[in-house]
């Protein structure tokens, strides 16, 4: 991956600006670079309208929270638009709502970078961090932003537990671990909305959830009963780990 400084040396805050900018500059995926430039041409309408953000989006939040929230990728006219992950679109509003409601944000939307939300005890970032064309990363892009993925959980000291929104996220969150040598093979573990997964040699407890997306929620496949019924498993989780040990699926290497 081009343009990746360390980050040896740094300060906390300043180790997370410093990632920050980096994502934000990143330019390794062509495909991805070309179609965030057409949020930026004049041929698109909305760019009058809205300023695009029309960059690779970092993560936002409680860099010392005990939960991680990953999703797959900026949503075109969300996080896209306003530089921010889960803001200005429809699964935002049903993400943050959830989290106001549970205890980790001090208000229920998230509307731009400038609204003076703030998160407690979480931090959301997504996969991949530019869109993509009909919201489908290739492989390759899947990849290259693995290692954006990795220096953000590093960074995360405090991680209790990842909810993975979607599949894709929860496979990235299993590469990662792969990598770290925490398991052995990603196909080992199935996607299961509400399922928890715990690891023989690390203690973050991984919960897969189905993505909070408009068309998710229009079909009934993910319902508001359902996202609450997810909150409160994390926050069961965050308050006891030991407990839904039933619900769960303990790895073995």
């Amino acid at each position: 991956m081009g343009f990746k400084p360390g980050l040896d040396g740094c300060s906390q805050a300043g180790a997370e600006r410093l990632l920050s900018r980096q994502i934000a500059a990143c330019d390794s995926c062509e495909r991805l670079v070309d179609f965030r430039a057409t949020f930026k041409s004049p041929e698109n309408r909305r760019a009058h309208v809205d300023d695009y953000w029309a960059k690779p989006v970092p993560g936002f939040g409680d860099a010392s929270g005990p939960l991680l929230v990953i999703g797959l990728a900026p949503g075109a006219h969300g996080a896209n638009r306003t530089g921010r992950p889960f803001t200005g679109d429809s699964a935002g509003n049903v993400l943050y709502g959830a989290l106001y409601r549970h205890g980790f944000s001090d208000r229920p939307e998230s509307t731009h970078p400038d609204d003076g939300l703030e998160l407690k005890g979480v931090y959301i970032t997504n996969a991949v961090k530019c869109v993509p064309p009909a919201n489908r990363p290739n492989g390759g892009e899947k990849r290259a932003c693995l290692d954006w993925l990795r220096m953000e959980a590093e960074r995360l000291r405090g991680t209790h537990v990842v909810l993975a929104m979607g599949r894709d996220a929860f496979e990235a969150y299993l590469r990662l671990l792969k990598a770290e040598g925490i398991i052995e093979r990603v196909g080992r573990y199935r996607f299961m909305h509400g399922r928890t997964y715990r690891f023989d040699r690390d203690s973050r407890i991984l919960v897969a959830s189905y993505h909070f997306s408009r068309y998710n929620m229009n079909t009934g496949r993910l319902t508001e009963p359902m996202v609450e019924g997810l909150f409160e498993t994390v926050n069961r989780l965050l308050a006891d780990p030991d407990r839904n040990r039933g619900i769960s699926v303990l790895s073995r290497t």
